[in-house]
């Protein structure tokens, strides 16, 4: 993308896309939508530059006539021409297009392939069951940090389920359960539709193997149902990945989703008028997987098949990234100072904290390099709103590979850096979504946060020349002679501020002089 300064300058590559081989494009035809979504490119964190769906109910009556709808074939090829002229116009370089259980399943699916291959230029891949399982289990391993569980992976013809362990994904199972095909052979009725859920979930070898882990949940309708829970229940945080659900709370809410009527319900309007018809059916099925699997919680996808697809087709290397990191890494490339400088306080924020006398887990540790490398993103705002504009923009980022307690945390670690250690304007809201020990370790790594961008300005190489050691009880700043001079009255307050965190005393010491 280019633009020009003036009408003298020339033109200029966007400084707010990172380069690589994209744009990628992928084309989902499944039994109740049609979407495109185009990534900037392919990534182990991959953003999307567009995303657009309709809704064609291409699988409705597939089940009793064997053949796909005139009208809905007709929906879908104003829809794949609209969406091959937008990569056109994009710039796509990559064209992933793949259909679903309508097409594998109509009498005259291939004859209506063909059509599709012509409108999109591109081969079209028709999944079976078990692929689709696989390659939507795939999202979950590209979108959470060691999943443990079964995904499910809701559509408008059909149920995939598949075991997760870490980055193993096991042998899949595609059930008739789809809220189109459930609703047309239940012939709308949500008793009949129970029973046919409950009898293909008994049966099916996947369903007991989710006891007591997490069952993952994908697709539009159940991520439909759990923004209708947010509402329900208040929850602070609008961010749909990674929403995690108690079952016992859950199993409650479906009974009443399910004896409706819908437009009872309070905040129904938070799902779109199109969802609203195939909801009481989503939260059968969903009810159904609670009662035959019991999984210990349930946590919502915002990544599936597409997402699935395009982490296929990264290299082993690519894969093995820490997707928070990656995305991180990618943000503050885009919006920090200085890059090479957040690298340098992931070594020099690890020293201080250990000095302070904070123990950090495993994921304590990968949580403070995320925050390390978003420090800086709000730099360019007021300094009076750096804070909550920083806030916000994490709070509300599109990172996978994070739950909303680490969520939570990354928000107010850069938030306490800008606009002090207090969080008394914030509210309870979504700092009460981490727990106090996150919570004071983000209060903590922003105590530092707060010494070393006064000593090193964001300056690349100046952080390593410099330690904070503990003697005893008293916390040190080391600075070279060299750097004598950038002691000060607001230092000293910093690092007394840091110190007092841990009970200490504190002192700035030149070389080795102390």
């Amino acid at each position: 993308m280019q633009y020009r300064l003036s009408s003298a300058a020339e033109p200029v590559s966007a400084q707010g896309r990172i380069s690589g081989d994209g744009p990628v494009g992928v084309i989902d035809i499944g039994s109740n939508s049609v979407r495109l979504v185009v990534y900037e490119r392919l990534a182990r964190s991959p953003t999307p530059l567009f995303n657009e769906k309709v809704l064609a109910g291409l699988g409705a009556g597939v089940a009793g006539s064997g053949a796909l709808a005139p009208q809905a074939m007709e929906k879908t090829r104003i829809a794949l021409h609209r969406f091959t002229a937008l990569t056109q116009q994009m710039g796509v370089k990559t064209l992933e297009v793949v259909a679903t259980a309508a097409m594998r399943e109509a009498a005259d699916g291939p004859a209506f392939i063909s059509e599709v291959e012509a409108i999109c230029g591109a081969p079209v891949t028709i999944l079976s069951g078990a692929e689709e399982a696989r390659i939507a289990a795939l999202g979950i391993v590209a979108g959470f940090q060691n999943p443990d569980g079964v995904a499910g992976d809701l559509g408008g013809g059909s149920l995939e389920l598949v075991d997760i362990a870490g980055s193993k994904v096991g042998k899949g199972d595609s059930l008739p359960l789809g809220g189109l095909r459930l609703h047309e052979n239940a012939r709308g009725s949500l008793k009949a539709a129970r029973e046919i859920a409950r009898k293909a979930l008994t049966k099916s070898p996947v369903t007991a193997r989710m006891k007591g882990r997490t069952f993952y949940a994908i697709g539009g309708t159940w991520r439909s149902l759990a923004r209708l829970h947010m509402y329900d229940s208040g929850y602070p945080l609008h961010v749909m990945h990674e929403y995690d659900m108690d079952t016992d709370e859950l199993a409650d809410f479906l009974k009443v989703l399910i004896r409706g009527p819908l437009d009872q319900i309070p905040g129904i309007n938070v799902v779109s008028k199109q969802r609203q018809a195939l909801l009481p059916f989503g939260a059968v099925v969903l009810a159904e997987v609670l009662r035959a699997g019991r999984p210990a919680s349930v946590a919502i996808s915002a990544l599936g098949l597409r997402e699935g697809l395009l982490f296929s087709k990264l290299s082993g290397e690519a894969r093995e990234e820490d997707p928070l990191l990656s995305a991180a890494r990618e943000l503050c490339l885009l919006r920090s100072r200085s890059p090479a400088h957040a690298e340098e306080l992931i070594p020099w924020t690890e020293q201080a904290l250990a000095a302070l006398g904070l123990k950090e887990t495993e994921e304590e540790k990968r949580l403070r390099a995320a925050a390390c490398l978003l420090a800086d993103i709000g730099w360019r705002a007021h300094p009076d709103y750096r804070g909550e504009q920083s806030f916000s923009i994490i709070s509300n980022a599109a990172f996978v590979g994070v739950d909303h307690p680490g969520r939570a945390y990354l928000a107010l670690a850069i938030y306490y850096r800008h606009a002090g250690l207090s969080d008394e304007e914030l509210g309870p809201g979504l700092r009460e979504i981490a727990p106090l020990r996150l919570r004071e370790a983000a209060r903590a790594l922003a105590a530092s946060f707060r010494i070393g961008y006064l000593v090193s300005a964001a300056v690349e190489g100046v952080l390593p020349r410099t330690a904070i050691r503990r003697v005893d009880d008293r916390l040190e700043l080391i600075l070279p002679p060299d750097m004598a001079e950038l002691r000060g009255a607001r230092l000293e307050s910093r690092l007394r501020q840091f110190a007092a965190l841990g009970g200490l005393s504190y002192a700035i010491v030149i070389g080795d002089e102390g």
